[in-house]
Order: structure tokens, then sequence, then C-alpha cells
């Protein structure tokens, strides 16, 4: 993660909303942020059981915290779509992250 950060901003707006883009910025190790971040997106797709494919992109997958540390999944785009079509109402998200691990684990519930 430390080799996507440092390609840039530009890079990582590929993968990492605004929101989190500004989050993980003000982080003293904001390379532990942006991987639990991408560990989510990537634990969410493979809960939808697609994959990264058929037009559902990383950025539309933001993990937002909210006030008391508690991460939060806002979708976008075709994510939300999709999610709207399958009737998939409720989400679930754990991430945790150290120097060089970051995990995240998913729950879809309709």
């Amino acid at each position: 993660m430390e080799k996507m950060v440092a390609r840039g901003r530009q890079y990582l707006e590929t993968i990492f909303t605004e929101k989190e883009r500004d989050y993980c910025e003000t982080r003293v190790r904001k390379s532990e942020h942006y991987a639990a971040r991408y560990a989510a997106k990537e634990a969410f797709l493979k809960a939808l059981g697609t994959g990264w494919r058929d037009g559902l992109a990383f950025s539309d997958i933001e993990i937002i915290n909210d006030d008391l540390g508690k991460p939060q999944v806002f979708l976008h785009g075709e994510v939300k779509k999709f999610l709207d079509h399958h009737q998939i109402g409720q989400t679930s998200i754990s991430i945790s992250h150290i120097k060089e691990i970051a995990i995240a684990i998913v729950i879809l519930e309709k």
C-alpha cells in the first residue's frame, strides 16, 4: 500500500473517495488506513460474489468512520444499483490494521 500511496493522489482517486482520502491523509500512518479501506472494498465485492467487474468500482464503495470510530459503508453508482436490485438492505463491516496487515469482514443481509 505504501507504493500505491507514493504514486500520488491521482492514482488513489481511482480507488478511494474524496472523504476516504481526506481521512487517510490526516493519519500518521496513512498507508495503514488506506490498506484497511482497500481490504474492506475487496471483502465487500467478495461478499457480493461478483468481484471487481461489470462496472462495479472500488470508488463506489465508501468506508467512513462514524464519530465513535465505527466503520460504515456508503454505496454509490453501480454497486448501489446492484444491492438495490438484489434487495440487500443490511451491511455490516469490521476492519482492523497494524503496520503490515489489514483485514476486513463484510456481512450482507436481505
